[in-house]
């Protein structure tokens, strides 16, 4: 990928992000030119003076359905060549490491985040190339969930984490959990750092690193495991 990953956010609540883009990881990957984050406000593309971006759905039943003209519109103002256009939300496919991954190799995403009932079903047929779900369970709005992978994109960007092997050492990186980590003091409250990890053996710690991930997995997520 050349230049920067360039990530826009679609919500009617742009300012649910300033403070997550403002610190941290992501903060320093945008002074640094690593990512670029844009954020449109379908409102900005309304014509009424209420600037009116959901209605009442066909057929009954309640709440609100996000308009597709503002949407249309949103994205378009931004779309370049090749761009990944995304809908969050909770009929999309589980967001997990790998997609991370995949996604953090693109140019350009875009991510549509839904409010209220959801979107009218012609911005999925009509201008979506992808769904993702960040879980099973509902949020307020899909700019929370865009906050969520934007992180964990981000920081496979190569440079964004400082060091080539900090994004490989984690959860989910080789398909299990991370194994546990230990700092300064050696012991604290009659809790000890294993030994093996102050004998400066590399093989043994490796050995006892990978064993350690696959038990917590095998106990916490088995799910992970394909034995």
């Amino acid at each position: 990928m050349s230049g920067p990953l360039k990530m826009d956010v679609v919500t009617i609540f742009p300012g649910m992000l300033d403070g997550f883009l403002g610190e941290s990881i992501l903060k320093r990957a945008i002074q640094a030119g690593l990512i670029e984050v844009g954020r449109v406000n379908p409102r900005d593309f309304t014509t009424d003076a209420h600037r009116t971006t959901d209605d009442r759905p066909y057929g009954g039943g309640p709440g609100m359905v996000m308009k597709p003209e503002p949407i249309f519109e949103a994205v378009e103002s931004v779309k370049t060549e090749g761009a990944r256009i995304i809908l969050l939300c909770p009929q999309g496919r589980r967001f997990d490491q790998a997609e991370a991954k995949r996604l953090a190799g693109e140019k350009h995403l875009i991510m549509i985040c839904g409010h209220y009932e959801g979107v009218d079903e012609r911005v999925r047929a009509g201008l979506v190339t992808d769904e993702l779900s960040i879980g099973d369970y509902v949020l307020t709005n899909g700019a929370l969930a865009a906050a969520v992978v934007m992180d964990a994109v981000a920081r496979l960007v190569p440079g964004v984490l400082g060091h080539e092997d900090s994004a490989g050492d984690e959860s989910f990186s080789g398909g299990w959990l991370e194994y546990p980590q230990y700092t300064r003091p050696p012991e604290y409250r009659g809790m000890a750092v294993p030994d093996v990890l102050k004998s400066g053996h590399h093989e043994a710690i490796a050995q006892w690193r990978k064993e350690q991930a696959k038990e917590r997995t095998r106990r916490v997520r088995p799910d992970l495991l394909n034995e």
